[in-house]
């Protein structure tokens, strides 16, 4: 696949930044910091970088995986113990850069390298010709390796323009064949290791939506709904980003008429822990560029 000079520097500058904001706002998660203060500013950064939000900024806590942000009014608080993952999406014109990183708050320095070295691991063997099967199978070995287990049903994933989850995914467990790597894919890594199950399962609060659909509706708050969505084209937001009162009636009438795509918080099973690395990348002819290192 041929990239063009334009759209390579756009993956480059999203992934430039990405990597400045991230760092910057885990250095916010600190014992007694308020949740919602800290995604906020940390999301306030990008659009100050000149750049968009590809996703809500995710902070998912202890068990949970992915798809976790603030509430609007959270008072939660990070405290001592807690294994926090901050996964921040940001896009230039559509082009996406996706990176995410676990911040311990406890004693899960193991667990935390697990995740990274399995995410190094599989970069350094991105080349073309390679499979996705093959990428899994790396970064299985190597969570093992360090005692914890895979997380099977999360995957790393494609991204294209306005599109964070295209071809192809990128196993975190080891199967046969799978998808071929060509140069100039961009796609994430995205390793989870757990103390756990293995497997996230769904929780019933939703905070991100993604419009998949556009028909009309009558309803006034689902109206202030599609008004915040309609300039994501088509990538997700967070509840905190709609305006006005009754936007839970808003959202679930536009979720039921499906017209949006909820995403429930995913979680291990209670008690366990979770660590995430994650990187972007573009593939070369003799391997591969990480955007967001």
């Amino acid at each position: 696949m041929i990239m063009d000079d334009a759209v390579y520097d756009a993956y480059r500058e999203a992934g430039a930044l990405a990597r400045k904001v991230l760092h910057q706002g885990a250095g916010l998660v600190k014992e007694g910091a308020s949740l919602l203060e800290m995604v906020e500013a940390t999301e306030a950064m990008v659009t100050e970088g000149g750049a968009l939000l590809a996703f809500p900024l995710n902070v998912s806590f202890n068990e949970a995986a992915a798809h976790d942000t603030a509430m609007p009014g959270d008072e939660r608080t990070f405290a001592r113990g807690d294994l926090v993952k901050v996964d921040l999406g940001v896009q230039i014109d559509g082009y996406i850069a996706d990176t995410a990183m676990s911040v311990d708050l406890g004693d899960h320095a193991v667990l935390v390298e697990a995740s990274r070295a399995a995410l190094e691991a599989a970069i350094a063997a991105v080349r073309p010709g390679i499979t996705t099967g093959e990428l899994g199978t790396i970064i299985q070995a190597t969570i093992e390796e360090h005692g914890y287990r895979p997380v099977a049903n999360l995957t790393g994933h494609g991204l294209d323009r306005y599109d964070l989850h295209a071809k192809p995914s990128i196993p975190n467990v080891a199967m046969a064949g799978g998808a071929v790597i060509e140069e100039g894919m961009v796609f994430a890594i995205e390793p989870f290791a757990t103390t756990g199950s293995g497997k996230v399962g769904e929780a019933t609060r939703v905070e991100i939506y993604r419009q998949v659909a556009a028909r009309p509706t009558r309803l006034p708050s689902a109206k202030r709904v599609l008004e915040a969505a309609r300039p994501r084209r088509g990538l997700p937001f967070s509840r905190r980003w709609v305006p006005g009162d009754k936007v839970e009636i808003g959202l679930m009438t536009l979720v039921r008429a499906g017209i949006l795509h909820p995403f429930p918080m995913l979680h291990d099973e209670p008690g366990s822990f979770v660590s995430q690395a994650e990187h972007t990348l573009i593939v070369t002819g003799d391997g591969c560029e990480v955007t967001t290192r």
